[in-house]
């Protein structure tokens, strides 16, 4: 064609080959009736690889690293690594295996023994400790990654339902008497029960995290609230756990059963001017520092709650942090520290109803003569025991 009708030439593209007669075809059609035949079969040439975990011989060097006499590695160390001591740890063992199935050690069908009760004990407190997946103690106690996620589910399940109710109990009429002797000798404060905060977890697998439900500006991840109150010992007699992190804390104050106006929470001063309330709120904030070192314990020694947590059910999030809660203040009476460590139940009384109480709780006129009588006791008070360093808690490093 000449250059003068270049501009208007069409130029078509190659023919392609024809595939429906060819080889390429034929592959396709057959790997597709093969793919169909599969499906309608519901079986697989391809099986799932089996790993032979030789369970045996990790209970024996799991015994003999820990529970034989002597161990290879003593008290300090099984301290280190479990959280707690030996006696406190077997006692638990011993009260799961009489009571759960699960944890009792069975034979399969090839008359092999299952998992010991030790090391189904042992991969549940590994995961709480360390909060590592549960798939990095395949090598060391030869346990699937399924099942040591079991065992920790069961685990929590278990030491709520045998140990929750003494535990994690609301205080009696002995415990409070304890509790206002032991607070008045150290802080100076008549009538206190305990100190209550917030604190948030973070949560790896949080299904509405696009949706920024759980989450705050200060926290870039989706985070879970926990509420709670404790005494100096760092025995926690509340928690509350559950509201989204993207709640502050009055939000979760209002969700909790702990009401935020009733005249018994003594607030703080939000800007002290007179020294009578300066010293106020300095003794104020010398008590609050209990629950701060219940946080860092509690997380310090659960590693679990302090990193992301990796489940996608909340409510077996909420076993997680009901159990490290337990733990920690079974852990608490097992080292002889808890204020209140008998629990003396009340005797059963007949309830009274008074509609007068109910009023004067949320009256806020009550809750400001209350704190004005709680500055003018303070200031006749000698400070120089907060500066004592005598007189200052147990490093939280010493208590994990």
């Amino acid at each position: 064609m000449s250059t003068s009708s270049s501009s208007n030439e069409i130029i078509l593209p190659p023919m392609l080959p024809d595939l429906s007669t060819g080889s390429s075809f034929l592959f396709f059609k057959d790997a597709l009736a093969a793919v169909e035949e599969l499906e309608d079969s519901g079986s697989s040439n391809d099986t799932r690889a089996y790993i032979e975990r030789h369970r045996e011989e990790a209970h024996e060097k799991l015994m003999r690293d820990y529970f034989a006499k002597p161990p290879k590695f003593g008290e300090r160390f099984f301290r280190h690594r479990y959280r707690m001591s030996k006696r406190l740890f077997l006692k638990i063992v011993g009260d799961i295996e009489a009571q759960y199935l699960y944890f009792q050690q069975h034979t399969d069908s090839r008359n092999r023994q299952g998992f010991s009760l030790i090391q189904k004990c042992t991969s549940a407190i590994k995961q709480l400790s360390t909060g590592e997946p549960s798939e990095n103690f395949d090598e060391y106690l030869c346990m699937a990654d399924r099942t040591s996620r079991e065992c920790l589910i069961n685990f929590c399940d278990a030491v709520i339902n045998i140990y929750g109710r003494e535990f994690l109990r609301r205080p009696t009429s002995h415990d409070i008497a304890m509790i206002q002797q032991a607070h008045e000798a150290r802080h100076h404060l008549p009538g206190m029960l305990g100190s209550l905060d917030c604190t948030h977890v973070e949560w790896r697998y949080c299904l509405r995290s696009l949706k920024r439900q759980y989450t705050r500006g200060d926290h870039k991840v989706p985070t879970i609230i926990i509420e709670a109150v404790a005494s100096q010992d760092l025995w926690i007699w509340h928690s509350f756990f559950g509201p989204p992190g993207s709640n502050n804390d009055i939000n979760v104050l209002n969700q909790s059963p702990c009401m935020t106006r009733w005249f018994t929470f003594v607030k703080a001063y939000p800007h002290p001017v007179d020294p009578k309330e300066k010293k106020f709120k300095r003794v104020q904030e010398a008590a609050r520092k209990d629950i701060e070192r219940v946080f860092g314990v509690l997380k310090g020694k659960w590693k679990i709650l302090e990193r992301r947590i990796r489940f996608y059910d909340l409510d077996k999030i909420g076993k997680v942090v009901e159990a490290c809660c337990i733990l920690h203040n079974m852990i608490i009476k097992d080292d002889g520290r808890a204020i209140s460590p008998v629990h003396i139940m009340d005797q059963p009384t007949p309830i009274v109803y008074d509609p007068s109480v109910l009023p004067e709780l949320h009256d806020e006129n009550v809750h400001h003569r209350l704190r004005y009588d709680f500055t003018e006791h303070v200031s006749g008070l000698d400070l120089a025991y907060l500066d004592d360093p005598t007189f200052q808690p147990t490093p939280i490093e010493d208590l994990i």
